[in-house]
């Protein structure tokens, strides 16, 4: 994301914002692992902008995102409309945390816009897989992966600074 980040260090800033994220809005706990998605999911992206060529995909079996939806909203039974109301929020909130924890290790802040959902899997045009966080649930059933994108100008699949 900057010249002062390294790959390494925002991998394990998006991790630990994954985590308590999920676990404090959604009462779920992920593992990182190797869990391979299913065939029914939902993806949310969310693009960095002002300076930061940059993007954050989170594509999670489906079932996985009704459960967290159900606990956030304290609900059984959760409409496709609230699970997009869930995921772009959800996805809002694990950004605000980025951002903050990637000021406070390089003092650049750090815009992004708004979130959009989609059914299925999603891959933003011009950018490129920078790597890609993987995660099982608690009873390694479903999973879900973060991915972060950086700008294909870049060539190599590095952001501008990064190793």
């Amino acid at each position: 994301m900057s010249a002062a980040m390294t790959k390494e260090g925002l991998a394990q800033i998006l991790d630990q914002a994954l985590q308590d994220v999920t676990e404090r809005t959604a009462g779920v706990r992920l593992f990182q692992g190797d869990q391979p998605l299913g065939k029914d999911l939902c993806t949310v992206h969310i693009t960095f902008d002002e300076g930061f060529d940059t993007s954050l995909t989170l594509c999670a079996d489906t079932g996985l995102l009704v459960r967290m939806a159900r606990n956030s909203f304290h609900e059984e039974v959760v409409t496709p409309e609230d699970l997009e109301e869930f995921s772009k929020e959800y996805l809002n909130v694990l950004c605000g945390k980025v951002a903050g924890a990637v000021f406070r290790a390089t003092q650049v802040p750090v815009h992004f816009g708004a979130p959009m959902f989609y059914s299925g899997r999603y891959e933003p045009a011009g950018q490129a897989a920078q790597f890609i966080l993987t995660y099982a649930d608690e009873q390694n059933s479903e999973g879900a992966q973060l991915i972060h994108h950086v700008s294909c100008a870049h060539g190599d699949g590095a952001g501008p600074g990064e190793s």
